[in-house]
């Protein structure tokens, strides 16, 4: 995990340089901050867009004491805050983790998942969201995606600005540079694939290791 990262950012950081030494820095510095700022909007507000589109609502001991228990069970046994626990009503037999610093953590499950799995097996499976709400996993995967994506838009950028001739006595250098960032995007979402399936294989070993109810005799 920690090698993919430092290859994301060592690579990420050593071409963004050079680009940044060609081009007199301002402009795609400009671009640069204006992404990362989207971005991090988004992450900011995801929670709440995630609530609207899924039909999530908040679940409270009442409403739910069996789900409710096991949010709180776990959560104890990982040493953790309590996450807020929501149910989001879907047909999809399914679970997720998200939040952020203003909305707060949360961990919900769907009505058809709670409908298929018997109680030992949505255990196992809040114990993995809860596994990546622990590695912060939402922060990690956040941060990794920003640099593809920076380097999709400096490549974009460059092939337009080259494609029509704002740079006349660079265009060659603007196009090689531009067809260079996707070339290092590509990379980068690869990396950022990777990392993802090493996320999911921690959370896994989060759930089996420490929440899985051990087998009744």
């Amino acid at each position: 995990m920690f090698g993919t990262l430092a290859a994301i950012i060592g690579l990420s950081t050593l071409f963004f340089t050079a680009i940044l030494t060609w081009t007199g820095a301002f402009d795609w510095l400009t671009l640069g901050i204006f992404v990362v700022l989207f971005n991090l909007a988004q992450w900011l507000l995801a929670p709440y867009l995630i609530d609207a589109m899924y039909r999530v609502r908040e679940v409270s001991r009442s409403d739910d004491p069996e789900l409710y228990g096991m949010v709180e069970r776990l959560s104890e046994k990982s040493g953790m805050k309590m996450p807020r626990v929501m149910l989001a009503n879907m047909p999809v037999p399914n679970a997720f983790a998200y939040g952020s610093p203003i909305a707060g953590t949360r961990v919900a499950v769907t009505t058809e998942l709670r409908k298929t799995l018997e109680s030992e097996e949505v255990e196992a499976v809040i114990g993995h969201e809860l596994g990546h709400l622990k590695h912060r996993d939402v922060q990690v995967m956040m941060v990794v995606s920003l640099l593809p994506a920076l380097f999709y838009w400096i490549g974009y950028s460059m092939l337009l600005s080259a494609g029509y001739g704002r740079r006349e006595d660079r265009g060659g250098g603007a196009a090689l540079i531009g067809i260079a960032s996707i070339a290092i995007y590509w990379i980068l979402t690869l990396f950022t694939l990777y990392l993802s399936r090493l996320r999911e294989y921690f959370a896994d070993r989060h759930s089996a290791k420490d929440h899985v109810s051990s087998p009744k005799p």
